[in-house]
């Protein structure tokens, strides 16, 4: 795992062994980036199930302000705070060792907006893609917000999602990346 492009271009992640956790591939986080940016010019991102933090982290190196990382694996966790400090990103990123749904009720009570939404719970839970609900009705999401999904391919979500429009799903393998904006 690596970041793909941005100001850390090249800049290799620790990743987390075992099967905890799915890492989102090289190939599959630069489709995504090529989908919704490339490029960003500030914002900030709300990575969902976080893992080793390699969507964010991309996201802060091509452009975005601000990210906060929710994981609750102490593992990922772990691994995800190394990944942040070898960045050299700990000044722009919160990270929080929680479960996402008590997560999103702490944003819900912040004066934060959220411009990228990541989402890529265990593929067996798609209850938790009723939080991006929660964030809308909580009016979390910036207008022009942007909402990536990654789920397995027998998993069917939902055309929309408040105002926000599945305008793109891109199939690699069992996964399914679906973006909403």
């Amino acid at each position: 795992m690596r970041v793909v492009a941005g100001e850390r271009k090249g800049m290799p992640l620790k990743a987390i062994t075992g099967t905890t956790t799915r890492p989102t591939t090289d190939k599959v986080k630069e489709s995504i980036f090529n989908m919704i940016g490339p490029y960003f010019d500030g914002g900030t991102v709300l990575d969902l199930f976080a893992g080793s933090g390699g969507l964010g982290i991309e996201a802060l190196s091509r452009g975005v302000q601000r990210a906060i990382f929710v994981e609750k694996d102490g593992r990922a966790y772990q691994t995800l705070q190394e990944n942040i400090k070898k960045c050299r990103y700990e000044d722009v990123a919160e990270t929080f060792k929680t479960d996402a749904t008590r997560a999103v009720k702490g944003l819900i009570k912040r004066d934060i907006q959220i411009d990228y939404l990541f989402l890529d719970p265990p593929y067996r839970k798609i209850e938790y893609y009723d939080l991006i609900l929660t964030l809308i009705d909580g009016g979390k999401l910036s207008e022009n917000a942007v909402i990536v999904c990654e789920h397995a391919a027998e998993v069917s979500l939902p055309s929309t999602y408040g105002p926000y429009t599945l305008t793109r799903q891109e199939s690699y393998g069992g996964t399914i990346i679906s973006i909403y904006r």
